[in-house]
């Protein structure tokens, strides 16, 4: 398998924000240096915190791919070629040196930069050790500050963490050798270079303290920093107190913050689960004191335990199983590894061996649940790529894993007891497979099995800090497969079509940052980490949406991914901590007292999506009509809504629900397992029933079938798009300045600018690669798009300066745009012979589920008085928008309406021509005469997206077909519409 990555939308509006933000270079400098071949051309506003850039993007979203093509963007634009990327630490540098040098960056950046490759520079421990007496500078520093200008097609960029940068290596000159002819202090020929600087998690370097210091003594001409996590900065003491984060400009230049990532699905969802224990065990809690280099005191109830190193936690309850002890010294640990700090609670029960039995039993079934379902596909055919799934565990001891003296340590013999059973069981369900892919999993599961007997088992492995310096084979293999190579831990089969069974890892922390793997489905914590670290960094290794075995990255319309999580009972309260910390990093902080500008702000620019008008003024005087608020915009106590009295905070929230949407992450993305709230929706069956003779065609699977034109459709639209009759395809393409006046007509100075092309030569592309990359994304044949080229130049006076980046987007934009829009009519739905289940109907059993999760009926809830003739049991009603869907639940239907409600997701699965499935959003049963009729309604807001159009032609193509069966099909923006088409299909005025 081999990795593609993909332009994805979040990270293109990132680099567009990057760009936008940047000022340009300094064309009109004096400076006698600025063409030094040995750094950067100088930038406009350079060593000023004002050229400064952040991008705020959250953990999984691909920030280092963001900011890995920045380098190549800067460089193509405008000549900057030396980079230093600054990294908190060894393994998140070990993670950013094995991106930016995989073959996979490599090919995909290759696309877009044609014959641009960046030269990776890694400083490490050791680099600068003395040989032969003489100190001389590391190789990989002198080829970065010595490389030049004149390798025009190279970039040069240093990779270190902030403690090598920090080391007197980096500071002392007193060196055998000298750099750019007289520099003998590494930090001051990196400082020569007039370096552009990356900081990596700038939280990890804030201000004003030493870290930040060491970057500031490289002198960048300017800096950007990527992170999910900034500094703070606080002013003022006591009540005075101000603590707002440390953004260069006031703000990010752009902001992807967590509630976004996890509402629009740009990282899995999370599932938590823990065992639970009995409350007796539960209230038997401790809780750490003190904790120094050769005592521990734990308490309990007002007494004190006073624990000395040797001593066994034991003697204190015997609750605590085993032989642990206090070993002390500087890092306050015990014996199994746990790193102790002050307040820290320990319940006993959850050091037994049998809980963490119980952990491991809970992880693998959710392992081999998401398993299953990744590497069967159910309802998407025997031919849909397989995923491979990966569970992370972390462990308190490395000896209970590695054991000693060549010996199984007792978890990892633990572990392979309970896979064993599992997988045991398993295959003896599988062998009763008649299906191909499930007689192909069972294949999976034997291998797997055979191999853990085996000597050297290939399913499971461990990475440990100290695993460095092992001179074991086997553990060097491990840690080299964890760490390098991602392609094959993600794939199936080795080049010579042996399973590649390794799919269970086991670290204590040290993969907890710098590393990652979009397939890891479950995370074990089998020991609290024993600091307060970030809830969302624990679960970071998990979050990335997958890639199934071609190499493609799926998305959550795709393929519905989420990571479970599995801790122990003393974190029971992971998921409110971490739903917490979500909502926390949106940048609107709701205020429950009072209405703040921020909080109106939001709300107006949200509702004006639907309605334009909307302003200010009609929210305020809405809720002062409705008594929510009082003349200072504070909130009431006691308002009276829809029947019942509430908090004017939470009036505010049922009547505007997009301020919550917008700010406080949607339940369905983190799910405490534990949690007595109810997850799914009940059908009500009787009323289902009623629509069951219309499911049954429903469920029957649809092939869509192209028309015989379409070829020929293609090569027209080609032939159209080449002959540019608008002259807006073919374009030149120069480097531009910004031109600046100071303008005082106005009785006041203004600034003045306008971009200019500048006098230089032209930018084009090589030829070869400009029609690989336009054959790729249009899927013509490279000798029709050369024949059209061809004529195109001759037509340009044999210009060939016209084949650059421009010409190329405008091409393949131009074409997938009218391609699409004439073939979205040209197909057929061609019934198939077999029905499949959906999300709401199981076809084996021939009825309908007892109940649905309820994310697929809609992200947010709004309590309602119950309906009769409504699909599913309520309140609460769920939903995805306030207006119209909320308005079309909550609305009162004459006697003729015998069911009504929302469908849930996936719960028809139309094709789409152009890929993917749509399911409309409503379905109402109208009885008419004899024969009852059907209203398919999908819901859109006034101001529809350009996909919406596409989306009404496939839906309203396919239900077409089913008119004889009395089904009718629209779309629409408000109740009122609803409304409307139900009395003209009462009258049989809808045709």
């Amino acid at each position: 398998m081999k990795i593609k990555l993909e332009t994805l939308q979040h990270q293109t509006d990132a680099l567009a924000a990057i760009d936008k933000a940047f000022y340009g270079m300094d064309q009109l400098t004096k400076d006698p240096n600025a063409n030094y071949i040995y750094a950067n051309p100088l930038i406009k506003y350079r060593y000023n915190d004002k050229a400064n850039i952040d991008i705020k993007m959250e953990t999984g979203t691909g920030k280092t791919y963001v900011y890995t093509r920045m380098m190549y963007d800067l460089h193509q634009k405008y000549g900057l070629f030396k980079f230093v990327i600054a990294v908190p630490s060894p393994s998140i540098k070990e993670g950013t040196r094995n991106f930016i040098t995989s073959n996979y960056a490599k090919q995909h950046f290759g696309e877009f930069y044609e014959n641009t490759r960046i030269q990776l520079n890694v400083i490490n421990a050791g680099d600068f050790s003395a040989r032969s007496g003489r100190r001389n500078f590391p190789a990989q520093l002198s080829e970065f500050v010595e490389a030049t200008r004149q390798n025009v097609n190279q970039i040069e960029v240093l990779l270190v963490n902030q403690g090598m940068l920090h080391s007197k290596s980096m500071h002392r000159d007193d060196y055998d050798q000298t750099l750019l002819g007289g520099e003998t202090s590494p930090i001051k020929a990196i400082a020569a270079t007039r370096p552009v600087v990356i900081i990596d998690e700038p939280q990890r370097f804030p201000r004003g303290k030493k870290f930040y210091e060491d970057i500031e003594e490289i002198k960048p001409q300017f800096i950007v920093r990527f992170g999910a996590t900034f500094p703070e900065t606080t002013t003022g003491r006591g009540k005075n107190k101000v603590t707002k984060i440390d953004y260069y400009r006031g703000e990010p230049q752009f902001n992807l913050d967590a509630v976004d990532s996890f509402n629009q699905g740009l990282v899995k969802g999370i599932d938590i689960d823990y065992p639970d224990m009995p409350e007796e065990q539960a209230d038997n809690l401790y809780k750490v004191k003190s904790v120094k280099a050769k005592e521990l005191v734990l308490t309990q109830n007002g007494k004190e335990y006073p624990i000395n190193v040797g001593e066994k936690l034991a003697d204190v309850d015997s609750g605590f199983e085993g032989n642990i002890t206090y070993t002390g010294g500087t890092n306050h640990e015990l014996s199994n590894g746990l790193a102790l700090s002050k307040d820290m609670k320990l319940i006993p029960g959850t050091f037994a061996q049998n809980y963490q039995d119980e952990i491991i039993s809970q992880a693998l079934d959710c392992h081999f649940k998401a398993e299953q379902e990744n590497f069967l596909r159910p309802n998407f055919g025997n031919n849909a790529p397989k995923i491979k799934t990966l569970s992370l565990f972390f462990i308190d001891s490395i000896t209970s894993f590695r054991g000693e003296n060549n010996s199984k340590g007792w978890l990892a013999q633990h572990f392979e007891d309970i896979l064993t059973k599992k997988l045991k069981k398993l295959i003896e369900h599988y062998e009763l497979a008649i299906d191909d892919r499930e007689k192909e999993y069972l294949s999976f599961l034997q291998a797997t099995l055979h191999s853990l007997r085996s000597e050297h088992q290939n399913v499971y492995a461990g990475y440990f800090s100290e695993d460095r310096g092992s001179s074991d084979e086997d553990i060097q293999a491990e840690v080299e497969d964890i760490l390098s190579n991602k392609e094959k831990l993600l794939s199936f089969k080795d080049e010579n079509g042996k399973w590649l069974t390794r799919r269970f890892l086991f670290s204590k922390w040290t993969l907890r940052e710098g590393w990652d793997n979009p397939n890891v489905y479950t995370i074990a914590k089998l020991r609290t980490s024993g600091s307060e670290i970030s809830k969302i960094q624990e679960v970071g290794r998990g979050l990335r949406l997958p890639v199934d075995e071609t190499g493609h990255r799926l998305n959550q319309d795709e393929w519905q991914s989420r990571l479970s999580f599995l801790i122990g009972y003393d974190e029971k309260d992971f998921a409110q901590k971490l739903v917490g910390e979500i909502n926390d990093d949106s940048p609107i902080k709701l205020n429950q007292e009072e209405l703040t500008d921020d909080m109106i702000k939001l709300i107006v620019k949200a509702r004006q999506n639907s309605d334009p008008k909307f302003d200010e003024d009609q929210l305020l005087n809405d809720l002062d009509k409705r008594n929510v608020i009082t003349r200072s915009n504070k909130f009431k106590n006691d308002v009276q809504l829809n029947g019942k009295t509430m908090p004017g905070y939470e009036a505010l929230c049922q009547l505007y629900p997009e301020l919550e949407q917008q700010t406080r992450v949607a339940k369905d993305r983190v799910r405490d397992k534990n949690s007595k709230d109810n997850t799914t929706v009940k059908l009500r069956k009787q009323n289902w029933q009623q629509l069951k003779s219309l499911w049954l065609q429903l469920a029957k699977r649809q092939m869509i079938k192209f028309d015989l034109s379409v070829n020929k459709d293609a090569e027209m639209v080609a032939r159209n798009v080449f002959n540019d009759s608008d002259n807006k395809i073919f374009v030149l393409q120069r480097p531009q300045i910004i031109h600046q006046e100071i303008d005082t007509a106005s009785g006041e100075a203004m600034v003045r600018e306008t971009p200019a092309d500048y006098s230089a030569e032209y930018l084009t592309m090589n030829y070869g690669k400009f029609l690989k990359i336009l054959a790729k994304e249009t899927d013509l044949s490279v000798n029709l798009l050369n024949n059209l080229m061809i004529k195109a130049i001759k037509r340009l006076r044999n210009n060939a300066n016209y084949i650059n980046e421009k010409t190329l987007g405008n091409l393949i934009r131009t074409f997938n745009k009218q391609f699409n829009e004439r073939i979205k009519t040209s197909y057929s739905y061609e019934p198939l012979n077999f029905s499949a289940s959906t999300s709401i109907y199981n076809t084996k059993k021939q009825n309908f589920v007892n109940s649905v999760p309820a994310s697929v009926l809609g992200i947010y809830q709004s309590d309602s008085t119950s309906d009769e003739k409504y699909l599913y049991d309520r309140p609460p009603l769920r939903y995805d928008s306030a207006d119209p869907e909320l308005k079309i639940l909550q609305r009162s239907y004459g006697p003729k309406i015998s069911v009504f409600g929302k469908l849930p997701k996936q719960a028809i699965k139309i094709p789409r021509f152009d890929n993917g499935t749509t399911t409309p959003d409503f379905i109402f049963r109208i009885e008419h005469g004899n024969k009852p009729i059907y209203l398919v309604i999908e819901t859109k807001a006034e101001n529809m997206r350009l996909g919406d159009e596409e989306i009404r032609i496939i839906q309203q193509k396919y239900f077409n077909q089913l008119k004889e069966s009395g089904v009718y099909y629209r779309m629409a923006t408000s109740e009122q519409e609803v409304h409307d088409l139900i009395n003209k299909l009462e009258n049989g005025e809808l045709n």
